[in-house]
């Protein structure tokens, strides 16, 4: 009886190693490519392959330099700090 115990594990035990190694099947995902239409303004600077502007550019970081940094949770800047109480 000891023995038949022993075989039925070690042939569970090599069944599950056995499935183990296996991978699973590769699923084909469509990748979507959303292109961005770049900016046409006049005042934009390079843009990366998505559309979004470059920052590594100063005329791209100067634009970015007017956007409001902290913002309250109804979305009015914060006044607490010093780059809001310029505007």
């Amino acid at each position: 009886m000891k023995k038949i115990l022993v075989i039925l594990c070690m042939l569970f035990a090599c069944t599950g190693i056995g499935f183990a190694q296996t991978a699973p099947a590769k699923k084909d995902v469509a990748k979507k490519e959303t292109k961005k239409a770049p900016a046409k303004d006049a005042t934009a600077g390079p843009v990366k392959k998505d559309g979004t502007p470059d920052m590594r550019y100063k005329k791209n970081q100067a634009a970015a330099d007017t956007t409001v940094k902290h913002k309250k949770k109804d979305g009015t800047p914060d006044k607490r700090f010093k780059e809001n109480k310029k505007s």
